[in-house]
């Protein structure tokens, strides 16, 4: 129920989308925009999962694109291929780095982690997936090196190419002409760089909802298998879409409509803080259960070699998960206590715990659950079969090598 929570992603990114088309020109305003939105990705969703993948597959070409072309321009203006002059690491000594120490760093954990929210969604697709042995691995380690390259290195490359003392970064506010991706385009000469960051932005956004909505109705859906919520929240349309579960968890996304007419930025940031909280306390129930998991498995004499995939680093993996996201979610509203108690900002820090507290002890009071021992834990129910891996392999075959390539990008 925490991960369904998330679905109030949908109304950040509806929030931020609706900011976004207006910094154009303001033809409708954000409550319009924000309705439209909605009722696209409650579309796409409803359709089933074939339409769903086929726009994501090609949104994800898009923005690869994007990044591979704003990778050369941070390089060029950085070493002054372009004519200026050669930057490097100057701003890395003046003014330097990690303004306002510990606690700076500290306060925006919370975004930084909202930008990661939803790596974990190559598990939530295995239910769907045509070939889960083959092509959940591949995603598993893909999401890795996409994390490495598309935002580590865009990353390195913003703080060569803009001091953080950069005027527009002081003022941005949500326009998207003053987004750090744009700058570095008007560094390069290119004019036009706002224009288009600001599409790809709308892009990421609108896909990130596409993504928030998909994955919720599938918790919802599993949540109604497992006897965890009403029976009927299972129920399929004829495109093998639960669309009672996809209709519930839409209406979270409406949200924003009503918040929307308040502020668009102040709800983003609020929608912002109550997902991000949510994310980690998943982060942290995945890394908690996979150690189960392992524990389970051996607990049960199973052999760890009958494992499609086996994470890197275990346990020591899922122990720094647990231990760092346990700091952020605690830590993370340290700056309403200084330099005076800041109760509006306390609020919007920790309100995400309060709903997942909630739900645990009612279900432990009403319920009075108890933790399932290790030798107990099901692994047949659902399970893959050898018959199944093979098929899959078969299938993998038959694949031109342009999908194939793609497919090891994307």
């Amino acid at each position: 129920w925490n991960y369904w929570l998330s679905a109030v992603t949908i109304a950040a990114e509806i929030s931020a989308a609706a900011t976004i088309i207006n910094w154009w020109k303001p033809v409708l305003p954000d409550p319009a925009w924000s309705t439209i939105f909605v009722l696209l990705i409650l579309f796409i969703n409803l359709v089933g999962v074939r339409l769903y993948g086929e726009l994501e597959y090609w949104f994800a070409i898009l923005k690869i694109l994007i990044v591979i072309v704003f990778i050369i321009i941070g390089i060029c203006v950085t070493t002054g291929g372009l004519g200026g002059h050669v930057i490097g690491f100057q701003y890395w000594k003046d003014p330097g780095s990690f303004t306002g120490g510990g606690l700076g760093t500290l306060n925006v954990l919370l975004s930084a982690g909202f930008s990661f929210m939803g790596t974990e969604i190559v598990g939530i697709t295995a239910g769907e997936a045509k070939n889960p042995t083959k092509t959940v691995p591949r995603a598993i380690k893909n999401t890795f090196w996409r994390i490495v390259f598309f935002y580590i290195i865009t990353i390195f490359l913003l703080g060569m190419c803009i001091p953080y003392t950069n005027p527009d970064l002081a003022n941005a506010d949500g326009d998207p002409g003053t987004a750090s991706f744009t700058i570095v385009f008007t560094l390069a000469g290119i004019e036009v760089g706002a224009h288009i960051i600001n599409v790809v932005i709308l892009i990421s956004v609108l896909s990130a909802a596409n993504s928030s909505l998909y994955t919720c109705s599938r918790t919802l859906l599993g949540l109604a298998k497992d006897g965890l919520a009403p029976k009927w929240l299972g129920r399929m349309n004829r495109w093998g879409s639960p669309y009672i579960a996809v209709l519930i968890s839409s209406i979270v996304g409406f949200l924003c409509v009503f918040a929307s007419i308040y502020s668009a930025s102040v709800a983003f940031v609020w929608f912002l803080s109550i997902t991000a909280v949510s994310g980690f306390i998943s982060w942290w129930g995945i890394a908690v259960v996979h150690i189960r998991f392992r524990r389970a498995f051996k607990a049960q004499g199973r052999e760890l070699s009958d494992l499609p995939y086996r994470a890197f680093a275990y346990p020591w993996s899922a122990i720094v998960a647990i231990v760092l996201t346990t700091f952020i979610i605690l830590g993370q509203g340290y700056s309403s206590f200084t330099p005076q108690f800041d109760a509006v900002k306390f609020v919007t820090s920790y309100i995400g715990l309060v709903p997942v507290t909630l739900w645990y002890l009612g279900y432990k009071i009403i319920k009075r659950s108890k933790v399932v021992p290790l030798v107990d834990v099901d692994f047949e129910t659902g399970r893959v079969t050898r018959l199944d891996v093979e098929k899959d392999k078969e299938e993998d075959e038959v694949l031109p090598w342009y999908r194939k390539a793609l497919a090891w990008v994307v």
